[in-house]
């Protein structure tokens, strides 16, 4: 079989079983009493069960079962500890949204299970961001030492974590979202592999194909008007399998040997692609964490800025709001992935900025519209 079919088969047998573990969920959530009651920073009416993590980890880890099984990704668990090491750090993070989806722990505990989860996946996994490139000053590539690997990984695993969790307020948003980021770092993984900057079968790679397919076989039953939310055992949860990816994506391969990967953009783009692919729910948490600081509150105080709040305060429905958010994250993904692939990136960066001009439009649709009345 050709690895590109086994990777297929992992994203369906993850959505597949995600699909079919989602109305358990639903309903264990409703007897649990895990539901979510409208407040006044929530969009949805009506109370609505959450749990949905749980479903999205039985889906994950089922694909990577059958992963384990198929002769080509097989090698992925022979040649690392990677994926066995986000799977732990799952179930710890899972379980502690679990318990937040039910009875609402404070933000303390959760960050310091944030960690805690971040760490054993750091530590028990090897996912490590072992080296930064820095183009500046020809300093070149800078390998880090043990310490200061996984302190930074746990810091940006931590950041990811609550960077998806805080755009978790709209029916779909947060699944689809995360699913768009998946599709990108796998395209940039196996585009890898296929020039034997790395192996065919390896981590960045798996992870985002099983990422992928739990969250697409989640979002029927989660997109407006949503009968489960993935609360947040899992929006914590995707969001550590997200920093997963981009760490082992941008670890696999020294971006000083990548002179005829960018054409003619220089080595620095592939530095700064998880960068581009996370600019979404990163500028987002930035931006909650600055105004609720100058505010005085805590950086985890809830409040309804978010860019999907200002987006219907425009006049936009919940889901045009949340289509409108697919698209502004697919054009930075999947252009970013273009630019850091193509021998032509002028071309990328013409389409990219059409597409940016366009959404601008769309986005001033609503006040365009109220300005000429």
């Amino acid at each position: 079989m050709h690895p590109s079919l086994e990777y297929a088969l992992v994203g369906c047998i993850a959505a597949i079983c995600t699909f079919l573990c989602t109305p358990i969920a639903r309903q264990v959530a409703i007897r649990w009493g895990a539901v979510a009651k409208p407040r006044d920073r929530d969009v949805h009416a009506v109370d609505t069960p959450r749990l949905g993590g749980v479903a999205l980890l039985a889906g994950f880890a089922a694909a990577m079962l059958v992963a384990h099984a198929l002769p080509t990704l097989r090698s992925t668990f022979a040649n690392g500890s990677e994926v066995t090491g986000v799977l732990w750090g799952g179930l710890i993070i899972c379980a502690l949204g679990v318990l937040d989806d039910r009875y609402e722990l404070d933000s303390l505990t959760k960050f310091a299970g944030q960690v805690t989860a971040a760490a054993v996946m750091v530590t028990v996994g090897g996912v490590q961001l072992l080296r930064i490139y820095i183009p500046f000053a020809g300093i070149g590539t800078v390998n880090l030492d043990r310490d200061a690997s996984v302190e930074l990984t746990i810091l940006l695993t931590v950041l990811t974590i609550n960077a998806i969790n805080f755009i978790d307020g709209l029916d779909g948003l947060a699944a689809g979202v995360t699913a768009i980021q998946g599709i990108a770092f796998f395209a940039y993984s196996y585009h890898l592999a296929q020039l034997n900057y790395t192996d065919i079968a390896a981590a960045p790679t798996l992870l985002c194909a099983g990422l992928v397919g739990a969250c697409l076989g989640f979002l029927p039953h989660n997109f407006a008007s949503a009968r489960i939310f993935m609360g947040d055992s899992g929006s914590m949860l995707v969001g550590l399998m997200l920093s997963a990816a981009a760490v082992t994506a941008s670890s696999k391969a020294d971006p000083q040997s990548f002179g005829r990967l960018v054409g003619a953009l220089p080595v620095i783009l592939p530095v700064f692609l998880p960068l581009a692919v996370l600019a979404l729910p990163m500028g987002d948490l930035a931006l909650a964490v600055i105004r609720r600081l100058r505010r005085g509150q805590s950086p985890f105080s809830p409040d309804k800025e978010h860019v999907h709040h200002r987006l219907m305060e425009l006049g936009h429905s919940h889901r045009r709001t949340v289509l409108l958010l697919y698209f502004w994250s697919a054009v930075l993904a999947f252009g970013a992935v273009a630019m850091a692939v193509t021998r032509g990136p002028w071309l990328v960066i013409s389409v990219v900025a059409a597409l940016l001009a366009a959404g601008l439009l769309f986005t001033a649709v609503p006040r365009l519209r109220s300005a000429r009345v």
